[in-house]
């Protein structure tokens, strides 16, 4: 066929569309008027939503409608957006008066729809004005002019597939007796579905519905699989807690998911902002615009943050003078080591200036001790090396030669932001200036770090949740929540056992490298470095790579990147322990023609690159793909725990190790190890 009658049939074929558009909308508006108590504007909003029934959306209208007062929801529809609770005013009453009635009528949705496994989220409330032009939102509400309701419906967000839509609609018409279905009644009947074996089918069947999701989320891009709440979950997620809580578990056990779609709930339910905190500074980017797409009506309301440029806001809107310069900091501490370190006996424990900075960083400011006799008696978890008194001494010696110069040259360090920040908390009452506080990756935030966002809410119902896993750890030092005036009392803390992520081929993979490192939770319970967790998933694949030269590597990985199928590299990482080898590998990769996206630029957006960045920056993030070259030349991978040959060179082994198994379980579909032979 030439270009000319390929042209043709595309005409063809949208004047056929559009035909049969008018005739749906003409039946549609026949069956409208049905609804003869409703008001004109009404009949027209009903006639469009009826439309949408053609499309396979399905429709419930309240029985009662237009007879009694506005106590309820109008319709509830059900499509591949999701549930909508759907209230139809004349446009002259204000919506503050619709908006009791609409939400109670949400709840009892979110309630219904909570049982088939669906996050709140899918459920939204909208209220359409007829006779207006409006897109706007009051709270969690989206307000909706009659001619915006279609285009803004059918642009939703696909949570759901055909068959879903079919099970919930069934589902909510038995739950909700006063609501009856309406569809277009004279609409040509559509091609029936082909039969799947654990399909619903028309029947109700709770199994098979969930299992339709999460197939369906495991073949959307990666950023729609991360913000996928597994049905299990949902439970969790509206629970209500009397004071701080706590989730934990291993990885890939959705922890991070769990935590994006209880800010989206908690800001549904409260009238206060919700800040969402995390140590590393690039997720906040990430996470905020998955709460976009997850629930838009509330992602004005939930503050993602990273925990040091939260504080120095914080600091700056109180007046608090903040002069943080890393670099002087840095200047600083060089000279003090040179000066009182060098010649200590330290330098016998380990010569290298990096431990004993750590040590102030993470157990002397980190726990925010002043004196001596504090730093002399603390318990200095998840550090090795064995500290005498006199070994104490001369660290704090190191420290107070370190303050008197930073202090010199007048400025602060990232713990003094913390700890400047904590003071200020601490001392003014006037309110909490959040309803909650969700931290993510709270292994990494130090004692101060924590007790400053309990601060901010204290121990109210709901206020602070902790997210983390003490595993996954890649920073230095470590504390015990009761540290941090913290109670978490029986079922405020909930440990997640079902990995959703990784096979078990990666997952056992990924378990092999810290199996024999048992580590501390911030519980203080002592746990084998190879947990059992259920699995879910198993088509994943681990393939590993071993070439003798670093050439004859690179041309490999460069080969099996370019192999994998169109679309994919939008979906995969390549992964590096420093940011020494991501500048090597960017390099690389640009002169191959591979599209390449830093993860520190990443912000959580589709796009066809592969994402480049180090181990710790790949943290609360998932790859379907995950690459890491020459990943056995991290130190301490390979060798034996307890075999290294100094206990501060034992503790940097087992921290490289947990950075290279935090990077092994990213990967869900397939994860490549690249080798080079030394030999």
């Amino acid at each position: 066929m030439g270009a000319g009658g390929a042209a043709s049939q595309r005409t063809q074929e949208a004047r056929r569309q559009e035909r049969l558009l008018r005739e749906q909308w003409h039946a549609a508006r026949r069956q409208a008027l049905r609804w003869d108590t409703a008001g004109e504007g009404e009949q027209r909003v009903l006639a469009q939503l009826l439309v949408l029934t053609a499309r396979g959306w399905r429709l419930l209208v309240d029985r009662r409608w237009s007879r009694t007062p506005a106590a309820d929801a109008d319709m509830l529809l059900v499509g591949p957006g999701g549930v909508f609770v759907v209230d139809v005013t004349a446009g002259r009453e204000p919506a503050e008066g619709h908006a009791p009635g609409l939400l109670a009528a949400t709840k009892a949705a979110e309630s219904a729809v909570a049982s088939l496994g669906m996050s709140p989220v899918a459920v939204q409330p909208v209220l359409v004005f007829a006779g207006q032009r409006l897109d706007a939102s009051l709270g969690r509400i989206r307000l909706l002019g009659e001619h915006e309701i279609g285009p803004v419906l059918l642009s939703q967000r696909h949570r759901l597939r055909a068959e879903s839509v079919r099970a919930i609609a069934d589902h909510l018409e038995r739950v909700f007796p006063g609501y009856a279905g309406a569809a277009i009644d004279q609409r040509p009947a559509p091609a029936p579905e082909p039969h799947r074996p654990g399909s619903p089918d028309g029947l109700f069947d709770v199994q098979g519905l969930r299992d339709a999701a999460l197939e369906g989320a495991r073949r959307a891009p990666i950023e729609q699989w991360m913000t996928f709440l597994h049905p299990d979950q949902v439970a969790l997620v509206r629970r209500d807690w009397s004071g701080p809580a706590r989730i934990s578990g291993p990885a890939g056990t959705g922890k991070t998911v769990v935590a994006l779609h209880r800010a989206a709930h908690l800001a549904r339910r409260t009238t206060g902002r919700i800040l969402y905190v995390t140590f590393a500074n690039n997720l906040p980017r990430v996470q905020s615009t998955f709460l976009k797409a997850m629930a838009p009506a509330v992602a004005d309301r939930v503050d993602f943050r990273s925990l040091h440029s939260w504080a120095q806001e914080f600091l700056q809107e109180r007046g608090i003078p903040v002069r943080l310069h890393g670099d002087k900091a840095e200047t600083a501490f060089s000279l003090a080591w040179k000066n009182v370190g060098r010649a200590s006996r330290l330098a016998a424990l380990d010569p290298a200036p990096t431990y004993w900075h750590e040590e102030i960083d993470h157990v002397i400011k980190g726990r925010g001790l002043t004196r001596f006799e504090e730093y002399a008696a603390v318990p200095r978890r998840r550090r090795r090396a064995s500290l005498h008194r006199t070994h104490r001494q001369a660290v704090w010696e190191l420290y107070e030669a370190y303050e008197a110069l930073r202090g010199e040259r007048g400025v602060h360090d990232f713990n003094d932001v913390l700890s400047l920040a904590l003071a200020e908390a601490s001392r003014r009452r006037e309110g909490p200036p959040y309803a909650a506080v969700i931290v993510d990756e709270v292994q990494d935030l130090t004692l101060v770090g924590v007790r400053l966002l309990h601060a901010l809410v204290g121990d109210v119902p709901n206020g602070l949740l902790l997210v983390g896993d003490g595993q996954q750890t890649v920073y230095p030092g470590g504390f015990r929540l009761t540290d941090a005036g913290i109670d978490i009392r029986g079922d405020r803390g909930q440990v997640l056992r079902t990995n959703y992520r990784n096979s078990k081929q990666i997952l056992d993979a990924a378990l092999t490298v810290v199996a024999d490192d048992a580590f501390e939770d911030l519980d203080g319970v002592r746990t084998s470095g190879r947990r059992d967790v259920d699995l879910t998933y198993h088509d994943g694949d681990v393939v590993r790579v071993t070439r003798p030269t670093v050439e004859a590597h690179d041309r490999e990985l460069l080969d099996a990147l370019r192999s994998l199928p169109e679309g994919a590299l939008a979906d995969t990482a390549l992964l590096c322990p420093s940011m020494r080898a991501v500048g090597d590998y960017q390099r690389l990769l640009t002169q191959a023609g591979i599209p390449v996206c830093q993860l520190e630029h990443y912000d959580g957006r589709a796009v066809d690159a592969v994402k480049l960045g180090t181990y710790r920056r790949a943290k609360g993030l998932e790859f379907k793909n995950v690459f890491l070259p020459r990943h056995d030349t991290v130190p301490g991978h390979g060798t034996p725990a307890g075999t290294e040959t100094s206990e501060t060179a034992r503790e940097r082994a087992e921290l490289l190790r947990s950075r290279l198994f935090v990077a092994m379980t990213r990967a869900r579909d397939l994860l490549w190890l690249g080798s080079v032979t030394t030999g």
